[in-house]
């Protein structure tokens, strides 16, 4: 088996990490280039017979991309929900810390202050790690749009660790009708020459048994052969970042104090049934990491009321 340098490893495992942020769209995006309800209904109206023959259990399309240095995938998903609730989970930036911190990579997730933008983001290995050894993101919210039909929010990082840099993360929505909504998650990020290859090795070797959602072919059985390299680790990020939302969504209803565990019940059973790209660890473990990180960080936010 091909060995890679400890360094180049480590650079690796940690680009893969970034690769679950989905605040990643660089300019050609659509959201970055300024999409609209028309437009969204119209790409909802082209992907209509895939999202209702989707192989993922839910009406979904995941589509990703690898090219000149940029790492894009992009979700589009139809949801149970009325278009209100939805802008009502996504437009506040407070909340997005509730989407962020279900991801097992993340450490923690600080909201912006009242009148402020900037989440501060902590991530790291998925196993139980010390805060101050993830990785520092400070990540800019802004409400791109918000009408009466559709809303757009981006969050924008110049600069990330370890040569990485661009990351634009945009989720746009329009409302179907009823009780449902259109969503498109996009995201894409830039990585250095020396950590693509870093990242490139550490899938061959090491992330080889890794895959994605997307169906490539048929092995000699008759089976689907999947997605992998950085196009498989950005697609199982991508749907993870998409069923957190979802958990989100459907937590909105119940008491507040009730609303993290909800969500993340329902986040580790949306997971459980995609274990040939999801399954990292058993779900008791991961429940016991998430729930003593969460109270982690209640704890500092109580404090930090209490400062203030």
């Amino acid at each position: 088996m091909t060995k890679i340098p400890l360094f180049q490893h480590h650079v690796a495992r940690i680009l893969l990490v970034l690769a679950a942020l989905p605040w990643l769209a660089s300019a050609y995006a659509l959201g970055a280039a300024g999409s609209s309800a028309p437009e969204l209904r119209a790409k909802f109206s082209q992907l209509s017979p895939s999202l209702q023959n989707s192989a993922f259990l839910r009406p979904l399309v995941i589509d990703s991309s690898e090219s000149s240095g940029q790492t894009r995938g992009d979700i589009y998903a139809v949801v149970a929900y009325p278009f209100t609730k939805v802008q009502q989970a996504l437009r506040d930036p407070a909340r997005w810390c509730d989407v962020m911190i279900l991801h097992p990579n993340t450490k923690q997730c600080e909201s912006p202050p009242s009148g402020q933008s900037v989440l501060k983001v902590a991530i790291g290995k998925k196993l139980e790690q010390p805060v101050e050894d993830a990785y520092p993101l400070n990540l800019n919210y802004s409400l791109a749009s918000d009408a009466p039909d559709y809303f757009q929010v981006q969050l924008h990082a110049a600069q990330g660790p370890l040569g990485t840099s661009n990351y634009r993360f945009v989720v746009e929505a329009v409302s179907l009708g009823g009780n449902r909504s259109f969503i498109h998650l996009s995201y894409s990020y830039a990585s250095s020459m020396a950590g693509h290859l870093a990242t490139k090795a550490y899938l061959a070797t090491a992330g080889r048994s890794k895959v994605g959602f997307s169906q490539t072919g048929k092995d000699g059985r008759g089976q689907s052969i999947y997605i992998d390299g950085v196009r498989g680790a950005v697609e199982r990020n991508a749907m993870r970042y998409y069923l957190a939302i979802d958990a989100c969504l459907q937590a909105l209803d119940v008491p507040a104090d009730q609303r993290f565990d909800r969500r993340l019940t329902r986040f580790l059973a949306s997971m459980e049934q995609y274990p040939r790209q999801l399954h990292e660890m058993e779900g008791s473990t991961f429940l016991e990491i998430k729930r003593r990180q969460h109270e982690r960080q209640r704890q500092a936010m109580s404090a930090q009321a209490s400062a203030g």
